[in-house]
């Protein structure tokens, strides 16, 4: 099969346009696994694209840096801070500097990518200037990578607030309970709404932890989405979230790894 007929093939089997993929985001009720999720894609995503994946922490509980084992040093949220109440911060960007060049000062190295932290809030109240700054830092960064990976914060807030503007790949991550299989319902009403929604060219379900309790296919329709992949219950997550072991040393013939191989070659045949 030649390059043209492949590429074909792939978009027909797939429903998505192979090589425009961009940007994939995580999100869930809380509690769901949506960090496991997303570090498990963050390694393999840099296993095919070296140095070439963003992966950027926009959830306040901060808990992707701990699962990818990255060290943090400076936050977006401390940035802004630095930037409201120091005079020294503002004249160094006044001086020739750029807010772009300074959210490159706040990416951490992985293996094999890059991390973006939002971090968490120093004083209590509205997160809109750290959203804002969170916003500027992807839309600046975003086109300097193959493929970006976000883990957004529990729930349908930050598309509320708008901090992405457009998603290629949306993951809304559930387990088997009927609340959480609701808010992945309620997550997708917010993307896809009508005034100022975020554009989002393709979303699924991924549903984690699975046993032998999978939602029935009328559950499935009513939520309206389809379903990506199943995640199913993997001891040896829990026994390193105790041993407070990376995820990325995860054995990769262990059930969840392999799940999460299988959700990107739904998403990314072509290179899966």
């Amino acid at each position: 099969m030649d390059n043209g007929k492949r590429t074909s093939f792939l978009k027909e089997r797939s429903g998505f346009e192979v090589d425009k993929i961009k940007s994939i985001a995580v999100t869930g009720k809380g509690g769901t696994g949506k960090t496991v999720l997303a570090t498990l894609l963050i390694q393999l995503l840099a296993e095919r694209f070296k140095d070439r994946v963003l992966a950027i922490d926009a959830d306040s509980a901060m808990s992707l840096p701990y699962t990818l084992g990255v060290k943090v040093g400076k936050t977006v949220s401390e940035m802004k801070n630095e930037l409201i109440g120091s005079n020294q911060a503002k004249q160094r960007l006044n001086a020739g500097g750029s807010t772009k060049n300074a959210m490159r000062e706040l990416l951490s190295k992985g293996n094999g990518f890059d991390l973006l932290a939002m971090g968490r809030p120093e004083e209590p109240g509205c997160f809109c200037a750290v959203n804002d700054l969170l916003r500027f830092g992807i839309d600046a960064l975003i086109d300097e990578y193959d493929i970006t990976l976000i883990d957004g914060e529990a729930g349908p807030e930050q598309l509320n607030r708008r901090v992405l503007k457009s998603i290629d790949v949306l993951l809304v991550v559930a387990d088997m309970s009927a609340r959480s299989l609701e808010t992945a319902a309620g997550i997708m009403k917010v993307a896809q709404g009508v005034n100022g929604g975020v554009k989002v060219k393709k979303a699924g379900l991924v549903l984690n932890r699975v046993r032998d309790d999978k939602p029935s296919d009328e559950m499935l329709k009513k939520i309206g989405l389809d379903v990506f992949g199943y995640i199913p219950e993997d001891s040896l997550v829990n026994e390193y979230d105790r041993a407070g072991k990376s995820l990325l040393e995860l054995p990769s013939d262990s059930p969840c790894p392999m799940a999460v191989r299988r959700i990107l070659q739904h998403i990314l045949p072509e290179t899966f």
